[in-house]
């Protein structure tokens, strides 16, 4: 029997001691622990993870299993609908097939009713129409005519309106009243024109209106969103008849017009129609007797 034989420290074999032999069987010892030990942990790690896997299976069966039954009464569902559908269908194409055969002409007379009674409702609804048509004519020319016989009515009275300088002068040359051209900047201050005062607080030119402020016997008035050629009647306390304000012209805080008021004064027109009627009074010889004093004449006061 072969005994192991190892150099020693000089370079000779010889037998190997029991502390190196000890050593060596150590370290084998170790290691086939550790070997076991890493084939142990893999096997161990490999074995949670197939039961991991196997758990998500079994959940995936059931999910797939669950919608499946879900799908199938769906299925189930919709092949009652779709019989019973065609079912109603077949029992009324039988139904109308029966009642055509028992009443061929049934259906062309109901149609025939239903389009005669369409044909009377539109009939009645033309007629209602043509009805409000006709009124609504009406109304305008009636509001027309009174706007035109208001206009020309007031026109007569009061004068009519001038648009520009020369139709005013054409206004003036009647002799029936005073006219007072004016142009009004936009301003606070207030502008004496004939028998009113006046002050321009707003010009729009886009809309062609404007806002004013007016003194008429001793009192402000305001008027707002006044068009181009609106007149304005004011009725003051000297005047016979009142007194218009119109703009015919409106520009970037700057606007054009005339005041219009009456020639003469009520207590002037009194005077007047008087002293015309003393005129024309033709004079009534009396006879006198000498006992008689003559009549005595009074000037009228």
């Amino acid at each position: 029997m072969e005994e192991n034989l190892e150099p020693n420290e000089n370079g000779h074999f010889g037998k190997l001691d029991g502390s190196a032999m000890n050593r060596w069987l150590i370290v084998a010892v170790v290691a086939l622990i550790v070997a076991a030990g890493v084939a142990f942990g893999y096997g161990y790690r490999q074995q949670i993870m197939a039961s991991h896997m196997a758990a998500q299976a079994s959940v995936a069966n059931a999910t797939i299993n669950e919608m499946q039954g879900q799908l199938n009464t769906l299925t189930a569902k919709l092949n009652d609908v779709t019989a019973a559908q065609q079912a109603a269908a077949a029992a009324a194409q039988a139904a109308q097939a029966k009642t055509t055969a028992a009443h061929p002409n049934a259906g062309g007379k109901k149609v025939s009713t239903e389009s005669k009674r369409l044909k009377e409702i539109q009939a009645r609804i033309d007629a209602q129409q043509k009805q409000l048509k006709e009124t609504q004519d009406e109304v305008a020319k009636n509001r027309s005519d009174l706007e035109g016989n208001l206009n020309s009515t007031r026109d007569e009275l009061n004068g009519s309106i001038a648009k520009t300088h020369e139709e005013l002068v054409a206004l003036a040359k009647r002799g029936e009243r005073s006219y007072f051209e004016f142009d009004l900047t936009k301003s606070k201050q207030f502008q004496r024109v004939g028998p009113v005062t006046l002050s321009l607080r707003k010009a729009d030119t886009k809309h062609k209106s404007f806002d004013v402020q007016m003194i008429v016997d001793d009192n402000r008035l305001t008027k707002k969103n006044v068009n181009l050629y609106e007149p304005i009647w004011i009725h003051t306390e000297n005047e016979s008849q009142p007194v218009q304000i119109v703009v015919n012209k409106v520009e970037k805080n700057l606007v054009h017009g005339y005041v219009s008021a009456p020639k003469y004064k009520p207590s002037e027109l009194a005077v007047s129609s008087t002293g015309a009627a003393a005129a024309i009074t033709p004079a009534v010889d009396h006879p006198q007797s000498p006992d008689q004093n003559p009549p005595s004449s009074k000037q009228p006061e």
